[in-house]
């Protein structure tokens, strides 16, 4: 817990977000450096215990319900640093990314899920997850965490992964809703061709495959960022003049 909090850099001056917080031994420590912390607790008995043994916390918001319906644009700067539930990985990070207050995160998940999202184009790991992130992050692993460290232990091993948040996204992305139904169709369907997993989202994905100077039988995971995104603005303006 200690290495966790020590790689998430956080001060006197953050706002720290926890989800999941369990029996509080890493609320615990994050009280001893951030200005505040909230947690975000599903489990009503956990909830409760945690009221009763952090009472006294004036730093701490206790708040008892789902990480993926909490309103944090109310919460203005914020960072995350957490053992989150694997399961909720993928949506929870989605939702985070979107979130203008956030300012960094530092989580323990799934060590297959942290080396996809640091994989880079044309490498098997490569997906969705990896462009969404690196987008708008700049992602590292800290560290492993073997499946060991944690009671009971579970049957894949973890990692402690850092996201520092971009000023801005690493590319030009003029439509972010239109470069979000992009990348989601080109990896849906990852052993087709790139024009065969579009044509269905976009009925004149080989017009805007050309226009991009992309190769229609190329496949998504060997796109960059840079691709992505000048395929995005090509499809932006065949949608502009009518015929996307």
């Amino acid at each position: 817990m200690a290495r966790i909090v020590q790689a998430s850099g956080i001060g006197p001056q953050d706002v720290v977000v926890e989800i999941g917080p369990g029996p509080g031994k890493l609320t615990r420590m994050l009280l001893q450096r951030a200005k505040k912390v909230v947690a975000i607790e599903l489990d009503r008995r956990l909830y409760e215990r945690l009221v009763e043994e952090l009472a006294s916390e004036e730093r701490l918001q206790l708040h008892l319900g789902d990480a993926l319906k909490f309103p944090y644009h109310q919460l203005g700067p914020f960072k995350v640093v957490a053992n989150i539930p694997y399961q909720i990985t993928t949506p929870l990070l989605f939702k985070l990314l979107g979130e203008p207050g956030l300012k960094g995160m530092t989580l323990t998940v799934q060590r297959e899920v942290a080396e996809r999202i640091i994989s880079p184009p044309g490498s098997k790991r490569y997906g969705l997850l990896s462009v969404m992130v690196q987008l708008v992050a700049q992602p590292e692993i800290k560290f492993l965490i073997g499946r060991g460290a944690f009671r009971p232990p579970p049957r894949v091993d973890s990692a402690c992964l850092h996201l520092g948040m971009l000023p801005s996204p690493r590319v030009e992305v003029p439509d972010r809703a239109l470069f979000d139904r992009l990348v989601r169709a080109a990896f849906s369907q990852r052993r087709k061709t790139l024009l065969n997993a579009l044509r269905g989202t976009f009925p004149r994905a080989e017009e805007a495959l050309r226009a991009a100077g992309i190769e229609p039988s190329r496949r998504a995971e060997t796109l960059c960022l840079e691709d992505f995104s000048r395929l995005a603005k090509a499809l932006l303006t065949l949608q502009g003049s009518g015929r996307a």
